[in-house]
Order: structure tokens, then sequence, then C-alpha cells
């Protein structure tokens, strides 16, 4: 199998997933949760055990229509029959009245319930969230090029957070393109995928770096497929056997998680993608250029110290 063959096939379509992801953050752009945009949070218990979905429909019922609370993010805690539910009505947090109405229509729909617990999350503390997330994203991203750079090269350093940068542009774009809602959750997920990643690439790089010296007659893209193909099945194994799981949490883990399993899902798959067509391939491309330049410099520096034709007398 010739994977650096078509390197230049697997970065196109890169490219284009990339620039599509880049395309739906500009014109859909994210939706954000009230983790980010600021809103309510109550602690409802109820007399009995209820489910995620119990409570959305409740909230999504013609009751509540006026209040639009598609958006409300709902999260059962584990153990007892309380349910967290995040909400806020035209960005703003619900009033009291906003509340009452709540809880009739999921006394009405459900059974008795009290709210035990009502916060306040303003739009400037979630921007600070946003921003802080944002943060974390960014020196993850500096740690890896520091470490790797350490560890094995800087051109491997730079390969491997181009590779990041796309799986995550991916799964903002298709959260952007699905509407799904990004909130705190969320941004672990993005965080998971750098990390799962960043470990794969290291391993394929580190096969390289290990082939450089034992393979020293063979051809930089002869080496780097020869790596890529050696720490294949590894990869393959370790995405399917990750994704089995998390398609479980998908499924049957409740709604509070199917966006956080969603996230995993797509930057798994985007993550092993990029770490053997990715990577590798913009790493063998800079040093085939570097090596390229080298070269012309060499025969340039060459011509320049041969004679010139002798002058005729």
């Amino acid at each position: 199998m010739n994977i650096i063959g078509k390197r230049r096939l697997f970065l196109a379509i890169s490219g284009i997933l990339v620039a599509c992801g880049i395309i739906a953050l500009l014109t859909r752009g994210l939706n954000l949760g009230v983790d980010f945009t600021g809103g309510s949070l109550l602690r409802l218990r109820f007399e009995r055990p209820v489910t995620a979905s119990e409570v959305s429909e409740a909230l999504t019922s013609r009751e509540l229509a006026d209040m639009n609370l598609r958006k409300a993010v709902v999260q059962p805690i584990g153990g007892t029959n309380d349910v967290q539910v995040r909400a806020q009505v035209g960005g703003r947090p619900l009033n009291d009245e906003q509340v009452g109405r709540i809880v009739a229509t999921l006394s009405q729909r459900i059974g008795q319930v009290s709210v035990i617990e009502s916060q306040m999350v303003e739009g400037v503390i979630g921007r600070e969230l946003l921003s802080r997330a944002l943060t974390a994203v960014v020196i993850s991203w500096i740690g890896i090029i520091i470490y790797v750079s350490v560890r094995f090269e800087f051109k491997f350093a730079v390969a491997a957070v181009l590779a990041l940068i796309h799986d995550t542009i991916i799964v903002l774009g298709a959260f952007a393109l699905m509407g799904r809602q990004v909130n705190s959750p969320f941004i672990a997920a993005v965080l998971t995928i750098i990390g799962y990643s960043i470990n794969d690439t290291i391993v394929i790089f580190d096969k390289i770096r290990e082939n450089l010296r034992l393979r020293k007659k063979e051809t930089l893209e002869e080496l780097t497929n020869k790596s890529i193909l050696q720490t294949l099945t590894r990869s393959l194994n370790t995405v399917i056997t990750t994704l089995l799981a998390v398609f479980a949490l998908f499924f049957f883990g409740g709604a509070s998680i199917k966006d956080f399993s969603l996230a995993l899902i797509i930057g798994l798959i985007t993550g092993t993608y990029s770490s053997i067509f990715i990577a590798s391939p913009i790493w063998l491309e800079w040093r085939m250029w570097e090596r390229a330049r080298q070269q012309r410099r060499i025969a340039a520096a060459s011509r320049s110290k041969q004679p010139g034709p002798a002058k005729a007398r």
C-alpha cells in the first residue's frame, strides 16, 4: 500500500474538509450553550427518577413554546431524583415567572417537582469561560510544539500541530453545520481529541525516527511509507476499540452526554486520519523541499567556482 504516493490526494481532501469547516463557522457560527452565553442553572427534584428526554420533551411542549427552550441542557444527577437544567430566554437568565411556568408544566406532565437550587450565569462570565477554553486549546498546541521539538525535531512539531488544527476545525465545523450545542463538555471533548491524536501521531513519528537511523539506503518517501504501514495496524485497532466505547456512550449514555460523545466520534475519526495521512506527509514535504533547496544551493555554488571560458588573445 503506497500511502505516501497518494499524499497529495489526501492533503487535498483535508484542505477541502478544512475549507468546508471554516465556511460553516463563518456562515452558521457556533451554537454556544448557557456555559458561554449566560442563563439560568436550575436544580430540580422530582418524586421519582426521570430521564433527560422526559424533561426535555416537557420543556419543549406547547405550554412553554413561547419561551423557546429547545436549547436547554438537561442533565440527570446520578443516584438521585434531581435534574440539572441550563436554560435562557432571549439570551437572558430566567425570571421568577418563567421558572414558575417551567415548574408548573413539569409538575403537570411528569409529576411533583421542586426547585432545590437556582443560579444565574451572567454573559460576562460566560464569555470569560469561552476565552479560557480557547486559551486552554492554544496552550495545549504550544505545549505540544515544545514537547515534540525537544523529543524529535521542530519539523515534526509543526506537522503535528497542523494536524491537530485540522482536527479541531473539522470538529468545530461539523458542530456549526449541525447546529449542535457547544458547551464545557464539548471543550473537554476537543482537548481529549487533541491528546488522542497527538499520541497516535507521536507513535508514527517515533517509527520514522527509528527507520531514519536503520534504513539509510531508502528514500525518504519509501521510509515514511514503511513507517506508516508498520504502525497502521496499531492505529486502526486503537481507534476501533475506542470508537466502540464512544458509540455505546452516544446511543445509550443519555441526552446529557450525546454532544460530548458525538464530538469524540468525529474527532477520533479525523484524528486517526490526520495522524496517518496528514502529519507524516507534511513532515515529508518539508524535508524534501529543504533537501531540494540545499541541493540547488550546492549546485549554484559549484557552478560559481567553475572557471569561465578563456578569453581569445
